[in-house]
């Protein structure tokens, strides 16, 4: 049986997280499934978590592809909460230690394909964005944020060098409700051509479902979630697609494992001191040119991955992100 895509760089994934019969697995971003398919053909009891409530009444409607839903199967459990939960859901369940824990960060290809979704400028819709459909959605920012607000968020998040540029023409814009309204407007602001190899308005959407979904922050908790609850020999996988995301799990696995280079003697080393709660971080793997053939999606994604040790988890205050 088959979930109903493909993941991204999932023999990779599979090679790093080395599933055996009985192995207790967290599938952080379950989505439609796919990691958690492969991983309960591999024998692993697999613990799968999604805050879009979609995602699990999908796999709740497909009885075929989810047999381990039926009956007393006891090897698939759905978590419909946020990733960064993690520990206090696992407790709940009266599970104190994992053997692996895999993340594929960002937005789903069904989210992305679902138009009243509002994550894709290509598909118009209304200006949602909301992972978890609840709180403050994309529309609700453009519309009240002040235009030094949007600006940062653009920035920091779109790393959009014409920041103030864009947010002064949302604001003089407003009210924008749809997603091919904004793009209209970015692209009018940045003095988009159709013939560019990219899409200005690119940078703006993911600026700000990054925003409205507190993405960064989750991508934080989970990693230290993960530090928590793998055993010794436990590996971490995590699948990011844009530079924000890789360098705080690139920083984040340097810094826990107190593998990074060693700094100027003149600058004073900002390495941890303790005992590496994660062994060296294995090298980052791409997708080969194969594999973007099949799946365009995948051009931009990394894996990184690392093995717990012995030591304890580190507090919360001494976890490095950036």
């Amino acid at each position: 049986m088959t979930a109903p895509h493909t993941p991204v760089l999932l023999e990779e994934v599979l090679a790093a997280l080395s599933p055996r019969v009985g192995d207790v697995i967290i599938d952080a971003t379950f989505g439609a499934g796919g990691y958690t398919r492969a991983l309960l053909d591999a024998g692993a009891i697999v613990h799968g978590f999604d805050r879009d409530p979609t995602a699990i009444e999908a796999v709740h409607r497909n009885a075929v592809a989810w047999p381990e839903l039926a009956g007393d199967d006891p090897r698939l459990i759905l978590h419909p909460r946020r990733f960064s939960e993690m520990t206090d859901a696992m407790a709940a369940a009266g599970v104190s230690r994992v053997d692996g824990v895999v993340m594929d960060i960002g937005v789903s290809s069904m989210q992305l394909d679902q138009a009243e979704r509002g994550f894709a400028f290509s598909l118009d819709g209304p200006l949602d964005m909301r992972m978890s459909r609840e709180g403050e959605s994309a529309a609700d920012f453009v519309n009240t944020a002040d235009e030094g607000a949007i600006a940062d968020v653009l920035y920091q998040y779109g790393e959009e060098r014409q920041s103030r540029r864009v947010a002064r023409a949302i604001v003089a814009a407003r009210p924008l409700e749809t997603t091919g309204q904004l793009a209209q407007v970015v692209r009018k602001a940045l003095g988009y051509k159709p013939h560019m190899p990219k899409d200005p308005a690119t940078r703006s959407f993911q600026a700000i479902r990054i925003h409205v979904n507190g993405e960064l922050d989750e991508l934080a908790a989970g990693l230290g979630a993960a530090e928590d609850l793998l055993r010794e020999g436990g590996r971490l996988a995590v699948v990011t697609f844009h530079s924000l995301e890789d360098r705080m799990v690139k920083r984040f696995l340097r810094d826990a494992s107190n593998s990074g280079a060693a700094p100027s003697r003149h600058l004073p080393d900002q390495r941890s001191s303790g005992q590496a709660a994660f062994e060296k971080p294995m090298r980052a793997v791409r997708a080969t040119d194969a594999e973007i053939a099949r799946n365009p999606r995948s051009r931009s994604a990394v894996l990184r991955a690392a093995v717990r040790t012995s030591a304890s988890a580190r507090p919360e205050s001494e976890r490095v992100f950036a």
